[in-house]
């Protein structure tokens, strides 16, 4: 199994590329002494040296075209042409190509598929059991002991690594159920809040208003009609209001369309009243498609603040704009002309029908994002949430 992109980006040049100067390094300082002895043995052991180094390099330059019956394959003629030359190979230049057994070792770990791996970890084993045998002239544990111990603490490492990556990988998806239940909650207790500080409150109002209206029926009718005329009136905002949080609860679908098509519907969504804010969308940079987490984050995030700026901000005018920075990051800014408030201070708790701040933070920290708000009282608000386009990170390792 090999490392992720983002693990094969984070490595340093020289610990990726070690397993490969170990067995690159070697072959090259034994081709340089063969040609120095100038022999025939030599000769005739140098160019089998150099195809084995060839077949080395051209393997790792094919490895995904090689596929998983290609590279078993691959590593098969390796071993057999590593096992030929140590055996061939003059007894002093033989112990530096014994070590060839390391990086073997780990191309043999790689290998999809138990039966490839312990085949080919055999393999190399009895090669170089048995090459080391003829440099030592028989069993010396001076001479079997360093390659084997190598080759077998490789074997440990990789093991004891492909367990941290599954219980890395376990934690992790632990911790997306928590954020993801912890998400729930969040969306609960702001439903919660939404109906309770609206239609609860105005159903209350009007069931008293029913009630005055049962206990004046007889005394005085014409009192009991206007009651039942304004719970009549009463009931068709509570209709109203129903569909608005309905309507905010269900963004515009992304499936088909981009996060573009989807904003711009939003901001283009028929308002409630004539009162209600002017909305402008605009595009800045060049637009390219975002992962579906991003784009339906983004897309909740910009409706959440806008909400707020319908609501809350007594703005005329409100600029939504989408913006892509260098291929690297995309943000969503959301300006209006409203009293605007101090963000230093707390936001004051009330029906609030976007998540909140500190809410949307949150969520676009999950993804590595960022949200910045500038405001001053009585000129207006900016609030510009960005996410990078990178890998996702786990939150909390930043």
């Amino acid at each position: 199994m090999s490392p992720t992109p983002a693990l094969r980006r984070r490595l340093p040049v020289s610990a990726r590329q070690l397993p490969h100067l170990v067995f690159l390094l070697p072959l090259a300082g034994t081709l340089v002494r063969l040609v120095r002895l100038n022999d025939a043995l030599c000769w005739s052991v140098a160019p089998p040296t150099a195809a084995l180094g060839v077949l080395y390099v051209a393997g790792l330059a094919r490895w995904d075209r090689l596929g998983r019956v290609g590279r078993p394959v691959w590593l098969g003629t390796l071993v057999l042409l590593w096992t030929w030359v140590t055996w061939k190979v003059p007894v002093p230049l033989a112990f530096a190509h014994t070590w060839l057994a390391v990086p073997l070792a780990v191309l043999a770990l790689r290998m999809r598929g138990r039966r490839v791996t312990a085949t080919a970890l055999g393999a190399i084993t009895v090669g170089l059991v048995a090459a080391l045998l003829r440099i030592g002239g028989g069993v010396d544990l001076d001479v079997l002991a360093p390659p084997l111990a190598a080759v077998g603490a490789t074997v440990v490492l990789y093991h004891s690594q492909q367990r941290l990556t599954q219980q890395l990988a376990a934690t992790r998806g632990q911790l997306a159920r928590r954020q993801r239940e912890a998400g729930r909650l969040a969306e609960r207790t702001r439903i919660a809040r939404d109906l309770h500080d609206t239609l609860a409150q105005e159903l209350a109002g009007s069931r008293m208003l029913l009630q005055a209206a049962e206990r004046d029926f007889h005394r005085d009718p014409d009192a009991a009609l206007r009651r039942l005329r304004a719970v009549s009136q009463a009931l068709g905002a509570h209709l109203e209001e129903t569909r608005t949080i309905i309507s905010d609860l269900t963004p515009p679908a992304l499936e088909g369309d981009d996060l573009e098509s989807a904003l711009r519907a939003l901001c283009t969504r028929p308002q409630p009243s004539a009162a209600a804010p002017r909305i402008a969308f605009h595009t800045r940079g060049r637009a390219h498609p975002l992962p579906g987490e991003q784009a339906v984050t983004l897309l909740r995030v910009a409706q959440g603040l806008l909400a707020n700026a319908c609501e809350h901000a007594g703005a005329t005018h409100i600029q939504v704009t989408l913006g892509y920075r260098d291929d690297e990051t995309v943000t969503v800014e959301v300006r209006d002309d409203g009293r605007g408030f101090d963000p230093r201070a707390l936001c004051p708790a009330g029906p609030d029908r976007g998540f909140g701040l500190a809410a949307t933070r949150d969520r676009l920290g999950e993804l590595g994002g960022t949200l910045t708000v500038a405001s001053t009282p009585g000129h207006g608000t900016r609030a510009v949430a960005e996410l990078p386009l990178s890998d996702r990170v786990l939150a909390g390792t930043r």
